[in-house]
Formats: C-alpha cells, sequence, structure tokens
C-alpha cells in the first residue's frame, strides 16, 4: 500500500517575518545521463546523525555537478525522546517507510541513506559509493525535466516544471515532485541525545510538494508558488521523477536559485 506521503509539506518552523531577497530568474535541464538521488533520513534528535549529515554536507552542488542530488529529510519519530526537531516531518518518516518496504527492509533507522530509492549502508565508504553514482551516471536517463524559478515581491518564488517521462512503460506509476531544500543552516540543541551541541545542516528540504500531472503521454507541465524560508542560507529548487510504485528513481535535477540574500 501505498500512503499519498507526496502531498504533505514539511511541518518546518517558518518564522512569519522574512529577511528581504535578492535572487534572479534562473533555469535548468536535465542531462541525458541519470542522476543519482541521494537521500539521508536524519534527526537533530539522534545522537549517530552529525557524522552523516556532516557527510552529507561534504557532496557539495559544485562537487556532485548534474552526477547526483543530495537530499536531507528529517524525520519525527525522534521528536518524543525530548528535542523537537524544527526541520522534523511526519510525511518524511512515512516516505522513508515506504521506501524501506519496497526495498526489502524490515524496519527503518538514523542516520539512512537511500541510493535511487535503495538502501545504502555503503555510503561511508568513498570507493563504493564513487562506484554506485558512476553506475547509474551511465544509466540513460528515463525522464527529462525542466525547472525555471522567477522570485517575485512578499519572499516568494513561483516554479514553472515540466517533465516528460520517455519510458512508456513508467507513465502508469510515475510521479513527479518537487522539493524546495536549503544548505547553511543551524540548530543549538537543548535536550535529547545531542544536548548542548550546535548542529549544521545542508541539503535539508524545507517543503515537498506535488509538482504536475502527468497525461497518458507521459508529459506535465504547470506553476508552483513557495513561500521561502526566513532562515539564512542558499536555497535550492530540486525536481524528482519516480516510479511510486516501485521507488524508483527516473530522473532527477537540482537548480540553486540564483543570486544571494
Amino acid at each position: 500500500m501505498h500512503l499519498a506521503w507526496h502531498t504533505l509539506m514539511v511541518a518546518a518552523w517558518i518564522p512569519a517575518i522574512a529577511p528581504a531577497i535578492a535572487y534572479a530568474d534562473c533555469r535548468a535541464h536535465s542531462p541525458d545521463h541519470s542522476t543519482a538521488l541521494i537521500e539521508l533520513y536524519t534527526s537533530e534528535g539522534c545522537d549517530s546523525c552529525p557524522p552523516a549529515d556532516r557527510w552529507l554536507s561534504s557532496l557539495s552542488k559544485q562537487k556532485l555537478g548534474d552526477r547526483a542530488v543530495a537530499l536531507a529529510l528529517h524525520v519525527d519519530y525522534w521528536d518524543r525522546l525530548g528535542w523537537k526537531d524544527r526541520f522534523g516531518s511526519a510525511g518524511f518518516s512515512q516516505r522513508q517507510r515506504e521506501e524501506s518496504a519496497r526495498s526489502g527492509g524490515e524496519f527503518v533507522y538514523t542516520p539512512q541513506v537511500m541510493l535511487q530509492g535503495r538502501d545504502f549502508p555503503q555510503w561511508q565508504a568513498g570507493a563504493a559509493f564513487d562506484r554506485a553514482i558512476a553506475s547509474i551516471n551511465a544509466r540513460p536517463a528515463r525522464a527529462v525535466l525542466d525547472v525555471a524559478a522567477h522570485p517575485r515581491e512578499g519572499n516568494i518564488v513561483d516554479v514553472d516544471v515540466s517533465a516528460t517521462v520517455t519510458d512508456a512503460r513508467e507513465r502508469a506509476d510515475a510521479f513527479i515532485a518537487l522539493a524546495l531544500v536549503q544548505s547553511g543552516l543551524a540548530s543549538d540543541v537543548k535536550a535529547g541525545e545531542n544536548a548542548g551541541k550546535r548542529l549544521h545542516h545542508d541539503h535539508v528540504v524545507r517543503q515537498w510538494r506535488r509538482a504536475v500531472a502527468l497525461d497518458a503521454s507521459g508529459t506535465g507541465s504547470g506553476r508552483l508558488s513557495l513561500a521561502l524560508p526566513a532562515d539564512a542560507g542558499p536555497v535550492s529548487v530540486v525536481v524528482v521523477a519516480e516510479n511510486a510504485r516501485t521507488g524508483d528513481v527516473l530522473q532527477a535535477l537540482e537548480l540553486p536559485l540564483c543570486g544571494a540574500r
């Protein structure tokens, strides 16, 4: 059974008043090869998570290029142990459970790295990680993605997304998601397993939305308006095409917003 995790937004803490921004219009087009999707399931309440957070932070956009897209999805099931992760989302906990079940996993854990929707416990082994990314990149993409961002007054960004699933066998179950992602974040943790620590985060998913609906030919386009986070730190838009039944990632694309606060 596949629950509607994709309709959920991150229950992140966002102040009511946001600073002014200075972003410009920008756009991106997906490459012909498959781009790897790296998902780290983490929590500020987990004392074994900071090393994984630091590892994900080392995967900068400049280093990854169009080879991979990195996401940090903060789960909420650690919140009951004394510290509420302000980036945590029940929707991400549900996504983790569904991904694990699809790949035959009997339980979820943190930190857990998913690569192309499958558990990848070898993430700390640099050579194994590089080989896995290279293997994914060697395959042709199964979807074509385009994204354009148009910031406007009110700390809002309008995002235009178009997608075509090129593999006809994937179209019936294809799903296109849009994530608003932020780096350069920090929290002073005052309770739980990481009490007293200042934790730094990158590639944090702040919002997750269904991007567009696809027609019978596997094509769709649309515009979404997203409120930008009040926290300082660079923001990206990520588009993911995947098979909602199998969890296979068809393509991923990241667009850093042009300009800076």
